[in-house]
């Protein structure tokens, strides 16, 4: 039996398809509404995996994310928080990022997402700080799982 190989969109593709999502609602409420139903769609985190190790610093609510190497040299990316807006926000990160090279994580800025999907005026400060934050946390674990080779 052949193995069926699955092609990825692109992260400038799935950045599209969000910013079609969210270009629906002028209304910031509407698209904060948006946002937490795709946090609903996040598997999250075991208890476990919520730790001191995978707590994302910066961000004001509890948030974590684990990476993990998979056999292909992909990155499996896992988020979470005990917020709905920011698990959302996570949630968008983990389905831009999920199954892609380091090359592909490292070079997404947090700043172009929220730009790119239109979010960039709707969240506050300090969220977009937490989103920052979080994006730095999974490039440094990307760059500590590549290191460790």
């Amino acid at each position: 039996m052949d193995s069926l190989i699955i092609n990825m969109p692109s992260i400038d593709d799935q950045l599209a398809e969000f910013k079609e999502l969210f270009s629906f609602f002028d209304d910031p409420m509407d698209k904060f509404a948006q946002i937490i139903d795709v946090g609903k769609s996040s598997k999250g985190l075991d208890e476990i995996d919520r730790n001191e190790n995978t707590k994302i610093t910066g961000c004001t609510s509890q948030a974590w994310v684990k990476c993990t190497q998979n056999n292909d040299n992909t990155f499996l990316v896992r988020t979470d928080s005990d917020a709905f807006i920011v698990r959302g926000l996570l949630n968008i990160l983990e389905k831009l990022l999920d199954g892609r090279t380091a090359e592909e994580v490292l070079s997404v800025e947090a700043k172009d997402i929220l730009g790119n999907i239109g979010l960039n005026r709707s969240i506050t400060s300090q969220r977009t700080n937490g989103f920052i934050s979080a994006i730095n946390k999974i490039h440094q674990e990307i760059q500590e799982l590549e290191n460790a080779k």
